[in-house]
């Protein structure tokens, strides 16, 4: 069986990368930050939401589909392998797709798919030959490619899943934690204070007296030290926010964002004023609407503020993966 197309390109335009430059800086921060921290030799204590290498390659079923695809697909790539005990290139495709998996060190997650057991499934992607590789994004299903191909190629394929995940949706997978492998449970250890807490401190006082600029400085103060640092990345997204709405004259706003569906300057104004006014899924949904009616340069300015959105209210949020999930069926 030879393996169908391999590239992406059909799927998603990677000509969008360059416009998305932001979001790519955000995950190379993220993951720049957790390196630094491994190569201090465990100084820091694991994340409680990192996993243990185990938890890469996993088993899914039609019952747990949803859960273990579809939901966590908004915090990592899924690659799904449709396999089945007989089949002989599958034999073949599957140690390689789990090696390389493990190797992206939670970039990925592979779910693997038994088709006999799980015929549902396979009617509903419409499977006529396995082995056949998916993959899921933000809720959203791509084909990836059918029967068993060179390493090579497996690996580039895997390479601009992992790229479009980051750039167009700000995903950057999950941290892996390889001592938690057997572990009872989370250990809880005290973490002493850290080199930024007065300058965290000093970013929480200026806003409290409405100094939005100097809150702003001081979080990139501790950004440009320490880019992965979650407190000042989330107190930064906030207090640029409050910054951009401080002079706007809400009434003028959203009449310019109802006379002008199209104008993303106008949808992104109102998006900024429906999510401090604690309006999120409002804010949200205008602008994944804004997306589907805009183009090029226009549509990129709107989907990375959204990005910039999902910050300030955080990525564990449910409302942060339905909008996520909104936007991937707008680009797909």
């Amino acid at each position: 069986m030879q393996p169908r197309n391999m590239s992406m390109s059909g799927v998603v335009d990677l000509a969008a990368v360059k416009a998305a430059g932001e979001a790519k800086a955000k995950a190379e921060q993220a993951r720049a930050e957790a390196a630094r921290q491994a190569s201090q030799g465990g100084g820091a204590a694991p994340s409680a939401g990192a996993v243990p290498p185990s938890a890469l390659v996993v088993d899914v079923d039609e019952a747990g589909f949803e859960r273990d695809v579809l939901q966590l697909s908004a915090e990592v790539p899924v690659v799904l392998d449709f396999w089945a005990e007989w089949c002989q290139p599958c034999k073949q495709l599957s140690p390689l797709l789990e090696r390389l998996v493990t190797e992206a060190n939670g970039r990925l997650v592979l779910a693997k798919v038994d088709v006999d057991a799980n015929q549902m499934l396979m009617q509903q992607f419409q499977i006529q030959g396995i082995p056949a590789v998916f993959a899921v994004v933000a809720g959203q299903v791509l084909p990836l490619f059918q029967g068993v191909a060179p390493e090579q190629q497996i690996r580039e394929t895997l390479a601009q899943l992992v790229q479009v995940a980051e750039e167009r949706f700000g995903i950057i997978g999950i941290e892996v934690d390889p001592s938690a492998e057997g572990a009872a449970g989370p250990v809880e250890t005290e973490v002493p204070a850290g080199p930024y807490d007065a300058l965290l401190e000093a970013a929480v006082l200026a806003l409290d007296a409405g100094d939005l600029g100097g809150a702003v400085q001081a979080y990139k103060n501790v950004l440009a030290d320490d880019p992965g640092n979650t407190e000042a990345k989330l107190g930064l997204a906030q207090a640029e926010l409050l910054a951009r709405v401080q002079h706007m004259n809400p009434q003028e706003v959203r009449t310019a964002a109802a006379e002008n569906p199209r104008d993303p300057a106008a949808q992104i104004a109102a998006a900024d004023l429906d999510l401090v006014g604690g309006h999120v899924e409002d804010a949200f949904g205008r602008l994944v609407d804004a997306v589907k009616v805009t183009f090029g340069d226009d549509r990129d300015a709107v989907r990375l503020r959204l990005l910039e959105l999902f910050e300030v209210i955080g990525a564990d949020d449910p409302r942060v993966a339905a909008a996520r999930t909104a936007l991937a069926r707008v680009l797909f």
